[in-house]
């Protein structure tokens, strides 16, 4: 969070396109934008789950009567994948119909699975899925809207969700990491090249969330990854969903979700602007000496953990 809150941006009467919109992360985030009285737009696959979500942000929006722009309120749904360009073209099309096809004044890609599994075990789909889930779902959307948009000369936001794996990562993350790093340098690219339309780009790098996801990786999570992440914090959807939104209300670029992942932020920064320069500074000074100790006491866990690595190797065939 900046030193000082600039409330920069208000969902009301704002159309917000949210994909990965019927849980998690993306079903907590449209739901608070509605309750601030945004017209709101899911994708996602599962055309029940998409209905059941409707309900429930209606339905949460139905109690805050006072904060919605008025009783036109528009909350609708389409079911798609949006791993391809045409996936994409048609959910944003589909999604659109309904404000006379203009297209949506801010887009929360926020779909994305994550399967973590050792490098060495993956197959060639673990591998190019975790691509096509963790970062084409969001690249066609971004495009299919950017394109969108600057034809119909409309500026807006175009809000990328990764991870703190888009900073850093460690054993596990192979299929799910790469993938979160590559949405970052999409999110950095567009920040300057859509300045050029004045249209706006954020990237969200959450921390562990308490998702359905959630209880899904961990079935597939080595040893290891655990044993690393043992006294993370998770937060729920909800809290990552205000966390997010106030980022764009303070106008940050690059948001965070906790302090280890904004120590991350400053230390990889790159391009990306200043939060606040004496801020960051103080990050900086403190991801100076945190990371090397954070590096160095991760590898000797890995270290200590080859001998129960090979015996997991030779019990699946991997290793002889």
């Amino acid at each position: 969070m900046s030193l000082w809150s600039r409330n920069l941006w208000d969902a009301k009467g704002k159309h917000c396109y949210v994909t990965g919109g019927s849980s998690g992360l993306g079903l907590a985030l449209a739901t608070v934008l509605a309750s601030r009285g945004a017209h709101v737009s899911i994708v996602a696959r599962g055309q029940q789950r998409l209905e059941d979500a409707v309900k429930q942000i209606k339905a949460h929006a139905a109690c805050h009567q006072e904060k919605r722009q008025n009783s036109e309120q528009i909350i609708s749904s389409f079911s798609a994948d949006l791993c391809t360009a045409a996936g994409a073209n048609a959910a944003l099309d589909a999604i659109s119909e309904a404000h006379d096809g203009r297209a949506p004044d801010a887009i929360f890609l926020c779909a994305g699975v994550a399967t973590p599994r050792f490098f060495v075990e993956s197959t060639e789909e673990d591998l190019a899925k975790g691509m096509d889930l963790g970062y084409w779902t969001e690249a066609w959307t971004a495009w299919a809207v950017t394109r969108r948009m600057v034809e119909q000369r409309r500026n807006g936001k175009i809000v990328f969700v990764a991870s703190t794996l888009g900073y850093m990562s460690f054993v596990g993350w192979s299929s799910y990491s790469p993938a979160r790093h590559a949405v970052r340098g999409l999110a950095d690219t567009l920040r300057s090249e859509l300045l050029l339309y004045d249209i706006d780009i954020h990237l969200f790098c959450p921390n562990t969330m308490t998702t359905p996801g959630y209880v899904e990786e961990n079935r597939t999570k080595p040893q290891i990854t655990t044993i690393i992440e043992e006294g993370d914090s998770p937060v729920t959807p909800q809290q990552a969903a205000l966390a997010l939104l106030q980022g764009i209300a303070d106008g940050h670029t690059h948001i965070s979700g906790d302090m280890i992942t904004e120590l991350f932020r400053a230390a990889t920064r790159g391009s990306a602007p200043y939060h606040n320069f004496l801020y960051d500074c103080c990050l900086d000074m403190v991801a100076f000496i945190a990371t090397p100790v954070w590096r160095s006491m991760t590898d000797s866990k890995i270290r200590a953990h080859r001998s129960e690595h090979d015996r997991y190797l030779k019990e699946r065939g991997i290793r002889k």
